[in-house]
């Protein structure tokens, strides 16, 4: 991670806040880490040469961010449709090497790693692969396709010795930092529910891409493309185009969304473990396009013994949000920004309930409080609620850097395989609770999911 923005002197600040009476509040310019810059000199033999595997919608944003970092170069491009080789070129330079083979990009001694972006049902083959090439790759969310899947990756990953980086970027996200700092500090108190949200309201935000109009067997390689798939389906452009519907592929809303909020809550508690249980509910209830994934999806979780509940929606426009609560107060986190307000947790006045005693017991009550307490709240010094605002919110680009860094230095990357792996199992297990319609566990003996 960049170094904090998070000063001793605010911490100062919040806490004798959290201690007053009254509520004002404060909002402070959350600064932006210095992205590289896209000019600056990097020596020769620092420069990192990377094969993109995936040139589809996320990757074709990664490729761009990435050939803007300083000292990283594209030197091939690999995708079963054609079409995306001509955006490859479009994106790097009209000479760039493309291939439908992406195992040509593992064999080229030239290339020092990998960055896939591929349906989640090939992150097992092309992580495993990449490593056993002794390639360094970065790799989308969800890490897995099954929790199966992100057993092996573990393991051929730890065995090979070479870097992965999971594509959650949140644990890059400057606006994480800052909660994960603030919690930290303990100005929360203890930790009491962490929920998280977010939802879409538009055909496209519900994955019903259109499918390039040139697609056809003769464009794309329609069976390498379905994998172990079985049973093989006849050449379809929706399931191409729109493959995150439909549990053969993708891992739906779980795996899309769902990960971006477990990851980035992860990051900020300081959590590296799969939850220990899961209950989920949801649902079809718009989008009944042939799917077979929910696009409606609540799982609630035990993260040790944190309760934590999450939910997705694909027919309602939400905003991305957690709201950590805490015996001291609410932390409120969206995109782009961290909100906390503090909260005593002690009576300010007497308790209503004396309400149901008789009139002079009540007075006696009232009396012997006041005395107690008066003097005390009145040195309290004023409660004061921070937001902390970011502009220009970005955190793809800082998370491919830290990637692309640790592939020069051999540091550690901010999400490896185990982080992305675990991220990975809460999205399972609220899948297999959704599907089973029971709550569910992850077995850590057997390394399977089971019933609660």
């Amino acid at each position: 991670m960049t170094k904090s923005n998070f000063s001793r002197r605010e911490f100062l600040e919040m806490s004798a806040a959290a201690a007053g009476g009254s509520i004002a509040a404060r909002n402070v310019l959350l600064a932006q880490e210095p992205a590289p810059a896209p000019g600056k000199r990097v020596a020769a033999s620092d420069t990192v040469r990377f094969g993109m595997i995936g040139v589809g919608m996320q990757g074709s944003g990664l490729l761009g961010n990435s050939i803007h970092l300083p000292g990283v170069e594209c030197a091939g491009a690999a995708d079963l449709y054609d079409g995306r080789h001509t955006l490859a070129r479009e994106i790097v330079r009209p000479d760039l090497p493309v291939t439908r083979r992406y195992r040509d990009l593992l064999d080229n001694k030239n290339i020092d790693c990998i960055v896939a972006a591929v349906p989640d049902h090939w992150h097992r083959q092309v992580v495993i692969d990449a490593v056993s090439a002794g390639k360094d790759i970065y790799c989308e969310k969800p890490m897995s396709h099954t929790p199966a899947d992100g057993v092996a990756m573990v393991d051929a990953a730890k065995k090979a010795g070479r870097i992965v980086q999971i594509g959650s970027q949140r644990v890059s996200s400057q606006v994480c930092a800052k909660a994960k700092q603030i919690i930290a500090q303990g100005s929360l108190g203890d930790l009491m529910l962490v929920e998280g949200s977010m939802g879409r309201n538009d055909p496209c935000g519900a994955w019903q891409y259109p499918p390039p109009f040139d697609l056809s067997p003769a464009t794309v390689d329609w069976d390498t493309w379905q994998g172990d798939v079985l049973p093989k389906r006849a050449f379809n452009p929706l399931l191409f185009a729109r493959w995150r519907c439909w549990k053969e592929y993708g891992t739906g809303v779980a795996g899309d969304l769902l990960v971006h909020l477990i990851s980035g809550m992860m990051f900020m508690l300081g959590i590296n473990q799969p939850p220990r249980y899961a209950a989920a509910v949801g649902g079809i209830r718009h989008w009944k396009d042939g799917r077979n994934m929910p696009d409606v999806h609540g799982a609630v979780y035990y993260f040790g013994d944190l309760p934590v509940y999450m939910r997705l929606n694909l027919a309602t426009e939400t905003p991305e949000v957690y709201r950590i609560q805490g015996s001291k107060g609410l932390l409120e986190v969206t995109g782009s920004s961290v909100s906390f307000t503090p909260q005593l947790g002690v009576d300010t006045y007497p308790c209503y309930y004396t309400g149901s005693f008789p009139r002079a017991m009540r007075e006696q009550y009232e009396k012997q409080w006041h005395a107690e307490n008066d003097e005390k709240l009145a040195k309290l010094p004023p409660q004061e609620s921070i937001a902390y605002r970011m502009q220009d919110f970005d955190d793809t680009r800082p998370h491919l850097a830290n990637f692309f860094d640790a592939v020069r230095t051999r540091r550690p990357v901010v999400e490896d395989v185990v982080f992305g792996h675990h991220a990975a199992l809460a999205c399972h297990m609220a899948n297999e609770s959704y599907f089973r319609k029971t709550a569910v566990t992850w077995d850590e003996a057997s390394k399977t999911i089971k019933p609660a």
